[in-house]
């Protein structure tokens, strides 16, 4: 999603460029077939005009493992502009030496924060983003109506999908069968929350249209437990948008104060973030207090931490998709331990956060998003 953003950005500002060429650097270059992204950069770039894609995992780029380094040529091949940027997850976009230009919707930037809110207005949290988003005078529901019908969407295509999925592993789809599984057997909620979250990693696997929740490649843990938590227990749909607005509270948390980028972080920062996420709107969806909420995040990232970023051959499909689904059922474990007790306890969601974004400077380069160690060494193409 970010390269193909930046595609379109710069696109847009050289319109009279003959053709273009871009070096992907770092995890870019090591992991971009895999992720499709040099499809992304040539259906974001005009048709027609010459696209060469460079691509150069050596040296990684200090200021961030995924760096873009696009160029617009002239009919001599001359380079008339160039723009180095850096695609820093989720679909967000990093220029080294200036800050991202995005409104300040929510001045409160640590959990601590929100519950001191929560407790001293006597609210619950998602009330905060309700009034932050109105401040900023954005119509936070209407969105987050929009999210929740396109993660329902990707469940219903990824469990009606049976052909295997893009690239060399010739991956077999398993939503499929899993649903067809816990059907046959009553239904048991670990079979349907796996197929849930199994449908939308293989949708995000095969380049179909999934929310980044908060990345493509931890899309299916939180629509994988929501839809669960909303048949079992017959949620409407305010419910569930107010569990959204929930979960996305610790995600821009973890984004804003750590990273989501497993190139940056390992995957600590992708699935232990959907993780976190989820499990603190699974809390509130059961009942659960803003100091249980917060335990429930904090459990959810503390137990992914170190967790290496390592696919196969650079495919969002080993050990990616089924870390979805096991993801999503550790979300519900954190939610339901959290409901319990109290809440309080004494790690808490903020230092989680920070003792992620240091794991994951100490990761070596090889566990992060380069399919270079771990696990993707038992397959090179």
């Amino acid at each position: 999603m970010g390269p193909r953003r930046a595609a379109e950005l710069f696109a847009a500002r050289t319109e009279q460029a003959a053709g273009y060429r871009v070096t992907l650097q770092g995890s870019l270059a090591a992991t971009g077939r895999g992720h499709l992204t040099d499809r992304a950069l040539a259906a974001a770039l005009p048709p027609g005009k010459a696209l060469r894609i460079v691509w150069a995992p050596e040296p990684v780029p200090a200021f961030h493992p995924n760096g873009m380094l696009f160029e617009a040529l002239d009919g001599q091949g001359n380079v008339c502009d160039r723009w180095q940027i850096y695609s820093a997850g989720g679909g967000a976009l990093r220029e080294e030496g200036r800050r991202e230009e995005t409104p300040e919707v929510y001045a409160r930037e640590t959990a601590a924060d929100w519950l001191a809110w929560a407790v001293g207005e006597g609210s619950p949290l998602w009330r905060l983003v309700e009034q932050c988003e109105r401040a900023a005078a954005q119509d936070i529901w209407a969105y987050l109506r929009q999210v929740w019908a396109v993660m329902q969407a990707a469940i219903e295509r990824g469990l009606a999908g049976e052909e295997p999925l893009p690239g060399p592993l010739r991956l077999q789809r398993r939503a499929h069968a899993a649903y067809a599984r816990a059907r046959q057997l009553g239904e048991p909620r670990t079979a349907r929350i796996s197929a849930y979250a199994l449908a939308v990693a293989e949708e995000n696997a095969s380049g179909a249209i999934v929310v980044t929740a908060p990345t493509c490649g931890s899309a299916g843990i939180i629509p994988g437990l929501f839809r669960y938590l909303m048949e079992a227990h017959s949620f409407g749909e305010p419910e569930m948008l107010r569990a959204l607005a929930t979960a996305g509270l610790f995600g821009n948390l973890i984004k804003h104060n750590a990273s989501i980028s497993g190139a940056e972080v390992g995957c600590q920062g992708e699935v232990g973030a959907a993780c976190a996420m989820a499990a603190a709107g699974a809390a509130q969806l059961m009942g659960g207090t803003p100091h249980q909420i917060e335990c429930a995040a904090e459990m959810g990232l503390e137990h992914h931490l170190g967790l290496t970023c390592d696919p196969m051959a650079g495919l969002v499909q080993i050990p990616c998709i089924e870390r979805n689904a096991m993801a999503a059922l550790r979300a519900l474990s954190c939610a339901e331990y959290a409901l319990l007790f109290d809440g309080r306890h004494r790690v808490s969601f903020d230092q989680v956060v920070e003792t992620m974004k240091q794991t994951g400077r100490d990761l070596p380069s090889l566990y992060r998003e380069t399919s270079g160690g771990g696990l993707a060494r038992w397959y090179q193409e």
